[in-house]
């Protein structure tokens, strides 16, 4: 195959023809995401974009605009393609919200490929022709990526590095440098073939990057493959899961008048094993330990609804406990309205609720509105129709549980953010993820939710237990195997054994300082390449 033949005309284009390539890429790009995990496809999304980028290296100060302009492109059509399913949100209450799924669907895109656009511009600032552009492109843009995981409360959804976590083996490696790091080695791996092109009549030379990166995803595999046979799965002696996902439509759980209904299910569901799947499953609650129920659970306050957490009590045997979301009323405060947290209560036999959890990283324009006040006035409310929004906890911390280890809970998407999930001297026996992707239907979104959610159990060295109203409920061990769960679009629940902790992991001790120290070093020595070809241009002129 003539390499360099492919890349002349993505070299030369110019205008539309760059962006609309840029933008097909990045759409292409989201087939290594979950579901499908096809993260080959990378290996002919990537290569473009490096030789877009030579097409426009040669004018360093003015082909910045350019090359935002290509990355821009390329991370809109990777958000838009990627991110599509936020749409079905607007479509629960379609009346108030529906008009503004145009605007949801296509400005959070634009806006986070401003990201992606920022890290080709550095990028270019660093550009010099060679082999070592591959890792320059890599480094600015998973810096880019971090950057996009941090500001502005974060977004670190689907990053790059989540294409190298299926299979399992090549995910291992989070637990060393965490998904940004697996982020600068994709994109490192995947844009490799790029240099083909750069000697057409030197097939030694340029194959050298293709096989240093082959070489880089089989040392990932086998790292991954012995640290996976070196830790089976270890469970917590005594404890016995239950966890019930009953798949209600999100609009029902919007209302009130469907207590009764969303009660009954709940007991139903909770009592027999129903549809759901898990080993060891028992047709009532006597030898179950714990009781999981998913994020929000009840269309009202829990603790204003004696006759719910009376029902509540006489379900759980003596030594069961129930660990809920549900919404807590805040203390009330004069001039204003009813105001809530987004919860997590642990409540034994008798009703009574032992310990609380109030979810600290909530979801912008989902659970509050910047600037709530402002825009409230001007006719605008957040998707969950609470007034005023739901109040931020105020740190994230490790609660008792009787009868099993501490445990550390994360409420929805609190899950996504690596090294914010257990905060210094937190660290817990397991993590709990109680989510409600009702939301988002049959799509894409709840596949990649599960997946970013396996991915910071292996970072960690810690169980997972996942409940959903609606998604995938699952048990999770350590290194990121799953040993049961409810599928997407199903009720049912599951029996499980609670699977025992690791060590704690690198990166749950050192955070992202290794994938910093890479990112910086490589961009130093980027700088330090292009500044002495300049020098050595220089002289010879």
């Amino acid at each position: 195959m003539n390499w360099f033949s492919l890349a002349k005309p993505v070299i030369v284009a110019w205008g539309w023809r760059r962006s609309l390539m840029a933008f097909l890429a990045g759409a292409a790009s989201v087939l290594a995401l979950a579901p499908l995990n096809f993260w080959p496809v990378l290996f002919v999304t990537f290569p473009p974009l490096v030789w877009l980028l030579d097409g426009v290296a040669a004018a360093r100060w003015a082909g910045i605009r350019a090359a935002f302009a290509i990355g821009w492109w390329f991370g809109f059509g990777y958000f838009l393609v990627g991110l599509y399913w936020i749409g079905s949100a607007f479509l629960v209450d379609a009346k108030t919200f529906g008009w503004l799924l145009p605007f949801a669907v296509t400005m959070l895109p634009a806006g986070l490929a401003v990201f992606t656009g920022v890290g080709f511009a550095a990028a270019h600032l660093l550009w010099s022709p060679g082999q070592f552009r591959i890792l320059t492109l890599a480094a600015a843009l998973s810096c880019a990526e971090w950057l996009r995981g941090h500001m502005f409360t974060g977004f670190p959804w689907n990053a790059f590095g989540y294409a190298l976590t299926t299979p399992l083996p090549l995910a291992q490696s989070v637990a060393i440098f965490g998904i940004w790091g697996l982020t600068f080695v994709a994109v490192a791996v995947f844009a490799s073939p790029a240099v083909l092109a750069d000697h057409p009549g030197d097939a030694r030379r340029s194959l050298r990057p293709v096989l240093l990166a082959g070489c880089a995803l089989a040392a990932l595999a086998t790292y991954g493959g012995l640290r996976l046979a070196g830790n089976p799965t270890a469970e917590v002696d005594g404890v016995h899961l239950r966890i019930m996902q009953p798949n209600i439509p999100q609009d029902e759980r919007f209302s009130y008048a469907a207590k009764p209904q969303i009660i009954e299910r709940y007991v139903t569901l909770s009592e027999h094993a129903g549809e759901g799947t898990g080993a060891d499953r028992t047709s009532d609650l006597q030898n179950v330990t714990h009781l999981i129920w998913p994020e929000s659970a009840f269309p009202f306050f829990l603790t204003r609804e004696p006759d719910a957490l009376a029902t509540i009590a006489a379900m759980l045997p003596p030594d069961t406990t129930l660990i809920t979301g549900a919404a807590r009323p805040a203390d009330p405060v004069p001039g204003r309205g009813l105001r809530a947290y987004n919860s997590i209560y642990v409540i034994d036999h008798n009703g009574t609720i032992l310990a609380s959890y109030d979810k600290l990283h909530l979801v912008p324009f989902g659970e509050y509105l910047p600037f709530q006040d402002f825009l409230e006035r001007v006719g605008l409310t957040q998707l969950t129709s609470v007034p005023g929004g739901f109040l931020p906890g105020e740190r994230r911390r490790k609660i008792a549980v009787p009868g099993a280890p501490e445990m550390l809970p994360l409420v929805c998407y609190e899950v996504i953010f690596p090294g914010e999930a257990v905060p210094t001297g937190e660290r817990p026996g397991w993590l709990l993820n109680l989510t409600n992707d009702a939301w988002f239907g049959i799509s894409l979104g709840p596949y990649q939710h599960f997946q970013q959610a396996k991915v910071r159990a292996i970072e960690e060295g810690l169980p997972l237990i996942r409940a959903a109203n609606s998604g995938i409920s699952a048990v999770i061990d350590p290194l990121g195997r799953v040993t049961a769960a409810v599928p997407l679009g199903h009720a049912g629940v599951l029996d499980s054994a609670l699977p025992r902790a690791v060590q704690a992991t690198i990166y749950a001790r050192t955070g992202d300082v290794m994938f910093l120290i890479i990112v910086v070093g490589t961009m130093a020595a980027g700088l330090a390449m292009r500044t002495r070809r300049q020098h050595l241009a220089s002289t010879r002129g």
